[in-house]
């Protein structure tokens, strides 16, 4: 049985591991963090808040400063789908966001029943399915 927990992971709960929603790819081990798994971009914020005011005249520009705070973009290393966005402090490693209890989730799941399909939206697809 193949459970949705995120808009783009999954684990599959008969191997234990991570996967990639959209490409089927395996992450990595499902009782470690999926981000070890992933590729990471260690963004500069002000790429992505780009500075309002002349950064030039003043200190502050309602821009991220990026001594006191680091953009991380998790993709999947097979097909490039961005899995996960983190505002971190630089220095400190990635948040460790999910611990998904396997044996709780398994017998939750086998007490469904095989005919039951977990339901999670739209079906995420790697040939265009996304509009953004």
């Amino acid at each position: 049985m193949k459970v949705p927990m995120t808009e783009y992971l999954r684990i599959d709960l008969e191997t234990e591991n991570w996967e990639c929603r959209v490409c089927d790819h395996v992450i990595g081990r499902a009782d470690h963090s999926y981000k070890e798994g992933l590729l990471v971009h260690n963004r500069d914020p002000r790429e992505i808040h780009p500075p309002i005011i002349d950064p030039e005249k003043y200190r502050f520009t309602f821009s991220p400063d990026p001594e006191w705070v680091r953009i991380l973009e998790f993709c999947c290393p097979n097909c490039g789908t961005q899995v996960e966005t983190e505002y971190a402090i630089p220095g400190h490693p990635p948040l460790h966001d999910m611990e998904p209890n396997l044996p709780a989730l398994k017998a939750q799941w086998a007490a469904r029943g095989k005919d039951t399909a977990p339901y999670a939206g739209p079906a995420v697809t790697a040939d265009g399915g996304h509009n953004h």
